[in-house]
């Protein structure tokens, strides 16, 4: 556990992460996990607050305590109200560096970092499409003037924030990280043992493209091809509706497994021969690396945060975004295919290994904070 001191006897820098207290998406994620990281570490002290959403779990929270995680839960009402929260909390913890993740909070977090006199700020893009007012583009313009630093969590997402105009110099990419210590077994697991089943693990939103997966397998089923197709995640009601509407009417029930939130996510992927990420827009999905770690043969939409991490035909195939036609082409290749989908799980498998590790995200963080505590 952290102390408050580093190795050397100076004070411990510390941060600030601000995040969504959704739990749905890839960016609590991330806080979560670098401040989990930081409590085992010299040089960090952290605080993780969570802006309450009307969908947020009061039992994840309460995990997050029973794990002495240091948090504090701010409101997700008035975003002047969410500001001053987050303003007298600044206050009273000093951070050196304030860390704010996702949209909006990356505009409330820095606002009440400048108000409440916090040293360094570092705003942390997850998406490489968010819902961007002409208002609050300018809000995000103005802010990095008085910010140290600006992160996209993949390079795609560094490079739609340069499209959007902000400084080369000032931006980077610090790529997302997973825990594989659950997948250090995948080798172990054969991949003709596996079932041939599609596995999709991804919560039900907007962004999120289930209904052209099913799509697909309806193309594929004229094709003479029947695999399973698994949906694991929770989401909105309303899009899962959507999606088991359209399995009912394209007569797909015997095939479509609606699993909802599943804990065993590893155990799942290491049975199962393909994985897929189906999607809109991405920032960097972690299920997509966790997929990769598990040895499963991928397929992923061709989009910002996707494209550059499967390269087609190397280590997983890309379909043309909301195309049923061109997705159900990749998933027949590997369904037809063994020999192909087991050397594209294996290259997938080694390139996440070597690359996605949540060690490598923690330790590129802590060493920007580091930096910038310094320089402050």
């Amino acid at each position: 556990m952290n102390e408050g001191t580093s190795g050397d006897g100076a004070h411990a820098v510390r941060v600030l992460h601000l995040v969504t207290g959704g739990f749905t998406g890839g960016a609590t994620q991330v806080a979560v996990q670098l401040t989990a990281a930081a409590m085992q570490s010299a040089a960090i002290e952290p605080l993780l607050v969570l802006r309450r959403k009307r969908h947020t779990d009061p039992a994840r929270i309460a995990e997050l305590q029973a794990a002495s995680m240091p948090v504090r839960v701010v409101s997700g009402g008035l975003r002047g109200w969410t500001i001053w929260q987050v303003v007298r909390i600044c206050r009273q913890f000093k951070p050196d560096v304030l860390v704010a993740h996702g949209f909006p909070e990356h505009l409330i977090g820095r606002i009440a970092g400048i108000i409440a006199g916090v040293p360094a700020l570092v705003h942390v893009e997850h998406n490489s499409r968010e819902r961007y007012t002409w208002w609050s583009r300018w809000q995000a313009h103005w802010l990095a003037r008085r910010t140290a630093r600006i992160v996209g969590c993949s390079q795609g997402v560094r490079a739609r924030l340069l499209e959007m105009g902000f400084d080369p110099a000032q931006t980077v990419a610090i790529n997302n990280g997973v825990k594989l210590a659950p997948f250090a077994n995948a080798d172990a697991i054969p991949f003709a043992q596996r079932t041939a089943q599609i596995l999709m693990v991804a919560r039900f939103a907007r962004q999120k493209d289930h209904l052209t997966l099913i799509r697909a397998l309806a193309l594929l089923r004229e094709r003479g091809l029947r695999p399973v197709l698994q949906l694991a995640g929770g989401g909105k009601a309303r899009h899962r509706r959507a999606a088991q509407q359209l399995t009912a009417q394209l007569k797909l029930d015997d095939q479509v497994q609606f699993l909802g939130v599943v804990r065993d996510v590893p155990q799942r992927l290491m049975a199962s021969r393909i994985a897929v990420l189906i999607t809109h827009y991405e920032g960097m999905p972690l299920a997509l690396v966790e997929a990769m770690a598990a040895g499963c043969a991928v397929v992923g939409s061709r989009v910002p945060g996707v494209r550059e991490m499967i390269d087609d035909g190397v280590n997983g195939l890309l379909h043309a975004p909301g195309d049923a036609a061109s997705l159900a082409d990749a998933l027949e290749r590997l369904l037809r295919d063994d020999v192909l989908a087991a050397r594209l799980g294996r290259t997938a498998r080694s390139e996440a290994m070597a690359h996605y590790s949540l060690e490598r995200m923690n330790a590129d963080y802590e060493s920007l904070c580091v930096s910038l505590a310094r320089a402050s």
